[in-house]
């Protein structure tokens, strides 16, 4: 029976709709188990639907599917001559897949209306039931309403509807149809929960969730064995950040002796600011962000994952798993509020990565690849802004990024779905995700061109796209930040908070260039210039039917706008500073803390930021625009191979070979001598497994020597007996 855990004067959304705020991930799992059900039948009754069934090659570009499978042009698989078949229940699926997640997402909004309506002072927390009480522990499975809690329900049901919407037209010819959608709705199910739990060990469970359905859903052609590797490294990964999640529960359990969010809250200031325990803490959390959101040392699975459905990268890299990590600092804010090593640590190490993805973005020729190092260079902005306490401005980032990032991935699924389309009706071997083998596009695409211009503009930062405010604000903080507050004050190895926050912000400013270049790069040489797909592929490039250029629109119009959502004071064309009201009953008090006395910046400062901050995207779009010629590119086939530093950046600095040579290779030679023919075959098998088999039949051939079957020989082994155990109660008389 649920319980409503309260105050006893009961809590104002107690009586509206919010009290079935457990339907929201009920939802979802209910499309999982439906399709699930589905995948299952199907599999029994035309086998596996596996790409390898039925298939020499994976690539079913067919009229309506052109773009179902992603990689295996750069793997060299060829276009056959099969004609896609459409999946016997994907009239069901496309109904149930979707239709679940366009229910929760109208749920969502009915509640968030409810919480507009209501002055919160405390979240809503809604007890299911008690699941862990364990002495001290008591665990219970609860659901949190707060606004924080809230925003993010609203990206992952909003982004995640117009995602499944655009599945129906990019995967329906695909053969694991049914699989595609369960695995997507699983997905959706764990990061609902991952964001709705009232503590961190459910927030843990819908953690470990995202990460299996992560990696069902990147191997999800998993007759590739590079598909299958890049699964397995996006789960190996992100259980190496995961330890260190787990071990900063175990140390808030022994120091705090709650879990919970709001006991958590409560009992933060049992611990001493800046303290060991609370930093150790912060970072522990702070390395299982690493791993989920892909910062430097552990983003290496996040460019891998690129081998899955291109609305899986859209889902996965833009609007919810990448940026649990972010949304786990701003539930947190209270305790990296009280320790400034670890928020310093998470901003430098935030502004690295940011720096490092893009300069890597700008030689990649896979879009994919260009949208992957770009979601990791993001990503390191979003963890700037919490890392100075911007809680804020680093969730804007992340509404904002969902918005522009998922019509960029969307729409490079649209230009890759004409690509396949186009080489499958020619028959043509090449690399359909290559921007080589692209260029000109706008004149067969013109939709798809100026709604990822848009994006485009967005993400380097242009105004009034949305991305220019939720950027400037992490850059304005991080300045205000160097000059005043407690972080100014604080070290990080010896070196001062002050100096550590001017080069982050140096670093914001250097990875914004970049951005500004590498996408600008990206859409130059995929819709501008000459076409260099071929004169016999020209009269299939087409836009994508509309069931994915719709969705494209609503992001569109998201990209353009959606940064007036949280308007600074300096730009009162709207309501100024909404998405900042919104939050601050959950981060208010950590982000007080954080700035301190004396850090407000002067008018005259701020307009100069940014105006900094424009004209250093304007000045990287121009350099883009001034030094590529894309009609001197030429495919793919016939293009050189990159040399000297281009050739580094190519091939990402070499840190996977590098990860292969120094942890890789070392383990599994360790696996294999050391605990395999060592551990297991020696000691396990040989010793314990073989040798108790060896006692065990010498003790059996020791008795079989006296059972001869001779009753003389019995009774002379009767009375040695006897006269044994007479001797042994007599001898200490």
């Amino acid at each position: 029976m649920m319980t409503t855990h309260l105050p006893e004067t009961g809590h104002p959304l107690a009586d509206t709709v919010a009290r079935f705020v457990w339907l929201l991930p009920l939802l979802p799992l209910l499309g999982f188990l439906i399709n699930g059900v589905l995948a299952l039948t199907s599999a029994a009754t035309i086998g596996p639907d596996d790409p390898s069934a039925g298939h020499d090659h994976h690539d079913d570009a067919g009229a309506a599917h052109g773009a179902g499978h992603d990689d295996h042009a750069a793997h060299g698989h060829g276009h056959d001559d099969h004609h896609p078949v459409r999946h016997t229940y994907a009239g069901i699926v496309s109904l149930v897949g979707p239709g679940v997640l366009l229910a929760a997402f109208g749920l969502a909004v009915a509640i968030f209306l409810a919480m507009k309506g209501t002055k919160m002072e405390e979240p809503y927390v809604l007890e299911l039931f008690r699941w862990m009480p364990v002495g001290d522990l008591k665990i219970n499975a609860a659901f949190q309403l707060d606004p924080l809690s809230m925003v993010m329900v609203m990206i992952i049901t909003g982004i995640g509807s117009l995602i499944h919407i655009f599945s129906v037209g990019y995967m329906q010819d695909d053969p694991g149809y049914p699989r595609y959608f369960a695995y997507l709705n699983l997905f959706v199910f764990f990061m609902l929960l991952l964001v709705l739990g009232a503590n961190y060990p459910l927030m843990f469970v819908g953690w470990e969730g995202v990460g299996l359905c992560s990696y069902l859903l990147i191997g999800f052609w998993f007759s590739e064995e590079a598909n299958a590797n890049a699964g397995k490294k996006a789960f190996i990964v992100n259980r190496i950040g995961d330890f260190g999640f787990l071990i900063a529960m175990f140390l808030l359990f022994a120091n705090i002796g709650t879990l919970d969010y709001v006991g958590v809250a409560e009992a933060a200031s049992k611990l001493p600011v800046g303290g060991a325990v609370i930093t150790a803490i912060c970072l522990f959390f702070f390395l299982g962000c690493t791993g989920k959101s892909a910062q430097i040392p552990l983003y290496v699975w996040l460019p891998d994952a690129m081998a899955g459905p291109t609305p899986v990268s859209a889902l996965i890299h833009a609007a919810t798993m990448v940026t649990a990590g972010v949304y786990l600092i701003a539930r947190s804010s209270i305790l990296f509020s009280m320790a400034p090593t670890a928020s310093l640590t998470v901003a430098l190490v935030g502004g690295l990565t940011a720096l490092f993805a893009a300069t890597i973005g700008l030689k990649q020729w896979d879009i994919k690849k260009v949208l992957a190092y770009s979601t990791v260079s993001q990503l390191g902005y979003m963890f700037v802004g919490v890392g100075v306490g911007a809680y804020t401005a680093g969730v804007f980032h992340l509404m904002t990024h969902a918005f522009f990032k998922a019509l960029l991935f969307l729409g490079s699924g649209s230009v890759i779905f004409a690509m396949h389309r186009a080489y499958h009706a020619t028959h043509n071997h090449d690399d359909a995700q290559d921007m080589r083998n692209m260029g000109g596009l706008r004149k067969f695409m013109p939709v798809t061109w100026a709604l990822m211009w848009i994006a485009t503009l967005a993400i380097a930062g242009i105004p009034p796209f949305a991305g220019f405010f939720s950027k400037d604000e992490i850059l304005g903080t991080v300045f205000a930040r160097a000059n005043a507050g407690p972080l100014s004050t604080a070290s990080l190895l010896g070196i001062p908070g002050h100096s550590v926050l001017l080069l982050v912000y140096v670093i914001g400013l250097a990875s914004a260039l970049l951005t500004a270049i590498y996408m600008t790069r990206m859409m130059i040489y995929t819709f501008h210039g000459p076409n260099r797909t071929g004169a016999a592929e020209q009269p299939h490039l087409a836009e994508a039917p509309w069931i994915m250029t719709g969705p494209l629109i609503v992001l569109g119009v998201l990209s353009a706008f959606g940064g007036w959502l949280n308007l600074p004071e300096l730009l009162p064309i709207g309501p100024i500073g909404t998405l900042e009201h919104w939050l601050e009953p959950v981060v208010g008090a950590a982000t007080a803390r954080m700035a301190g006395a004396g850090e407000h910046v002067a008018v005259n400062t701020e307009w100069v930021l940014i105006g900094v901050a424009v004209a250093i995207a304007v000045v990287g779009m121009s350099i883009a625009f001034a030094r590529l010629k894309p009609a001197l590119l030429v495919p793919k086939s016939a293009s050189p191979e990159a040399e000297g530093f281009a050739k580094v950046l190519e091939h990402k600095y070499y840190v996977d070979e590098f990860y292969d040579d120094a942890v890789v290779q070392p383990l599994k030679g360790l696996s294999s001598t050391v605990l395999w023919k060592g551990v297991d075959a020696g000691i396990i098998d040989g010793l314990f497994v073989n040798g108790s088999a060896a006692v065990t039949r010498a003790l059996g051939w020791l008795g079989a020597q006296v059972q001869s079957g001779q009753v003389g020989t019995y009774a002379w082994v009767l009375v040695i007996g006897v006269l044994a155990l007479l001797g042994a109660f007599t001898s200490g008389r």
